[in-house]
C-alpha cells in the first residue's frame, strides 16, 4: 500500500476520532447476527434553559450494514435536532486537502528516520508486523512515528471488513444533509492536524507501542468491545478502552481524549443557552465516558445529564 492511499484511509480516522477511533475500530470487526435488535446507543441528554436541549451520541466510527437499523432513540434524538455537531464538519471531512495536508504533516524534513524515534523493542515489535502485514516499512522511514501508528490502524481495520462510509458519523452526516439540518464540527482541519503533528516524541511513541499493542490481542477482545458498543455498555467499554491507556500510555491518553475534551466544553455550553433548541452531538464513544468525558465535565457544571436508554436493563 502506497503513502498516499495508506493517508487517504488513516484521515480517515483522524478526521474522526484519532487514536480513540483508532483502538474502536481495531477493536470492533464483529458484525451483529442479521436477527440482531437494533444497538442500544451510548445517548445523553443535556437539559439546558428554556427548551433547549443537547443530546450526547457515543459513535462507533466503523460499522456493517447489520449494524443498522438504530434504535428508535438514536432516531428519535435526531428527528429533534435543528442541528448536528461532529468531531469534523462534514464539509471538512470531504476536504481534498485533508489527505494531502495530513501527508504533508507527516513527512520528515530533518533527514532522520523513524527508527530514530523508536525503542528498541518497539522497532523490532514494528519490523515483525510490517513483514507479516505487508506494511511498507521502507516507505516509512521517512514518515512520523504518529502516521505509523495510524497507518497500523488502518490495516487492521481492513483486515476485519470494517467501513468507515457506515459508521456512525457518516450516517448522520449524511441524514442531516437530506434533511437540510445544519451540521458544524467542534474542530477544524488545522486542529486535527495540529493533535498529531504537534505529539512529541513519547507521545508518538506511544501511540506506536498502543497500536501494535492492540493489534496482538486479536478478533476475541475485537469481537467483545464491538459487542459492548452494541449492547450500550458504556462501563466495560470505559474499562476496557479508555483505563488501560490512561494507565500505560498518559501523555497520549492526554492529547488525544482530555485534552480535546476540554476544547470542546466551551463550545458546546452555547447550545444548552435560552432558545437554541435540540442539538444532537455526535462523537467518538470514548469522548463521552468516565470522570474525562463530556457527559461528567457538563454534570459538574451543574447541568441535569440523564442517560436515554429504553433497551437497557433497569438498575438493581
Amino acid at each position: 500500500m502506497t503513502i498516499k492511499m495508506l493517508a487517504r484511509s488513516a484521515l480517515l480516522l483522524a478526521a474522526c476520532a484519532l487514536a480513540p477511533l483508532a483502538a474502536t475500530a481495531r477493536n470492533a470487526p464483529a458484525a451483529a447476527p442479521a436477527s440482531a435488535a437494533p444497538p442500544v446507543p451510548l445517548l445523553w441528554k443535556v437539559t439546558g434553559l428554556g427548551d433547549s436541549k443537547v443530546y450526547l451520541l457515543g459513535s462507533f466510527h466503523l460499522l456493517t450494514p447489520k449494524d443498522y437499523p438504530l434504535s428508535a432513540d438514536a432516531e428519535q434524538a435526531f428527528d429533534a435536532a435543528k442541528r448536528l455537531v461532529f468531531e469534523l464538519s462534514p464539509e471538512d471531512m470531504q476536504s481534498p486537502q485533508l489527505a494531502s495536508r495530513m501527508v504533508q504533516a507527516a513527512i520528515r524534513t530533518d533527514g532522520s528516520e523513524l527508527k530514530r524515534d523508536l525503542d528498541a523493542p518497539t522497532w523490532q515489535k514494528l519490523q515483525a508486523y510490517a513483514a507479516a502485514n505487508r506494511l511498507p516499512l521502507e516507505q516509512m522511514q521517512g514518515m512520523q512515528a504518529w502516521f505509523v501508528g495510524l497507518s497500523i490502524s488502518v490495516s487492521q481495520m481492513q483486515k476485519m471488513g470494517l467501513d468507515p462510509a457506515l459508521g456512525l458519523d457518516r450516517h448522520f452526516m449524511d441524514a442531516a444533509a437530506k434533511a437540510g439540518k445544519a451540521a458544524s464540527g467542534l474542530e477544524d482541519i488545522d486542529t486535527q492536524i495540529g493533535t498529531l503533528a504537534g505529539m512529541g516524541p513519547n507521545e508518538q511513541r506511544q501511540m506506536v507501542a498502543e497500536a501494535l499493542d492492540q493489534a496482538d490481542k486479536g478478533d476475541e477482545q475485537s469481537r467483545a468491545l464491538h459487542e459492548a458498543w452494541r449492547r450500550g455498555d458504556d462501563r466495560y467499554l470505559w474499562n476496557t478502552m479508555a483505563v488501560q491507556m490512561k494507565q500505560q500510555y498518559p501523555q497520549l491518553y492526554q492529547r488525544i481524549n482530555t485534552g480535546r475534551n476540554d476544547a470542546w466544553l466551551p463550545k458546546l455550553v452555547p447550545y444548552l443557552q435560552a432558545g437554541q433548541g435540540t442539538t444532537l452531538v455526535v462523537v467518538g464513544s470514548l469522548h463521552l465516558l468516565g470522570s474525562d468525558g463530556v457527559v461528567e465535565k457538563l454534570r459538574a457544571k451543574g447541568y441535569k445529564v440523564e442517560r436515554v436508554c429504553t433497551g437497557c436493563k433497569p438498575k438493581r
